[in-house]
């Protein structure tokens, strides 16, 4: 069974495009919500910014709703616990609802791979994020919000699987990536060609030639991080964070301007 493909997991990022997402969003005020992975990932736009190059974003820590961001600035915040994804919907949120939201233009939050085993009921967990994320929109009509798919680990491969198997253990990386895979369905298939979706779960399966690193379950193939984008299985190396970085910020600067009507707040 052949998985999705995305544009954001296949289009190479050319420099001059990166150089041109970083001065466009120097007019913009994002705000992201985050843990490790996102780390990585806002790693890998501090390797993209130009120096002594002014044209581009400063990245703050938000340490609480009543935060300053004035535009040009890639806001983040580490958001609730790993391990208990309820806490980072409801964390961001409550940033969001305390007053980041009248000082932004785009939001965004993402789960870690560490939010998911294999026992993850994804159906559930997505429906709370759906949830979430409407009442947001309707609360905060000024800003837009984009939604990113779950981060993906590696499998484990080789003698090491083999024998976990022949044990009746669980294989690094197989299970949780089902749950993965289901959750990040779900946001495709909700949100896909209807509102702002960067999928990173896809970027993350893609290898630089665009071909997906899988492997099968019941004959069904799920998506695996590349392992050329990972030193350690889970988080993104510099490789990673830099094929990351550059995708994320030319989508960010590709969305449009929201309507002057819906702005709240300066």
């Amino acid at each position: 069974m052949a998985l999705p493909q995305s544009a954001a997991a296949t289009a190479q990022v050319k420099p001059d495009t990166t150089l041109a997402g970083l001065e466009r969003l120097t007019h913009r005020r994002v705000f992201f919500g985050h843990q490790s992975v996102g780390g990585n990932i806002l790693d890998g736009v501090r390797g993209l910014l130009p120096s002594p190059n002014p044209a581009a974003p400063a990245i703050v820590e938000v340490k609480d709703a009543n935060a300053t961001i004035p535009p040009g600035t890639l806001a983040h915040a580490f958001v609730g616990q790993n391990e208990q994804p309820e806490t980072k919907l409801a964390h961001f949120e409550r940033l969001l609802d305390g007053g980041v939201a009248k000082q932004v233009d785009v939001a965004l939050m993402k789960f870690c791979y560490i939010d998911f085993t294999s026992s993850t009921d994804a159906k559930a967990l997505f429906e709370k994020y759906r949830t979430t994320l409407a009442g947001l929109k309707s609360r905060h009509p000024g800003v837009t919000f984009v939604h990113v798919t779950a981060p993906l680990t590696t499998v484990q491969r080789g003698a090491k699987a083999w024998f976990n198997e022949l044990r009746g253990r669980p294989v690094y990386g197989v299970g949780e990536n089902v749950s993965r895979e289901a959750f990040n369905a779900l946001m495709r298939q909700t949100y896909g060609g209807k509102e702002p979706l960067f999928d990173l779960a896809a970027l993350e399966s893609s290898r630089a030639d665009g071909t997906r690193e899988t492997y099968e379950v019941n004959g069904r193939a799920y998506p695996a991080l590349v392992p050329a984008w990972s030193d350690d299985g889970g988080h993104l190396n510099a490789q990673g964070q830099a094929r990351v970085a550059s995708a994320l910020i030319a989508f960010l600067a590709a969305l449009p301007e929201a309507p002057a009507s819906a702005k709240a707040g300066p």
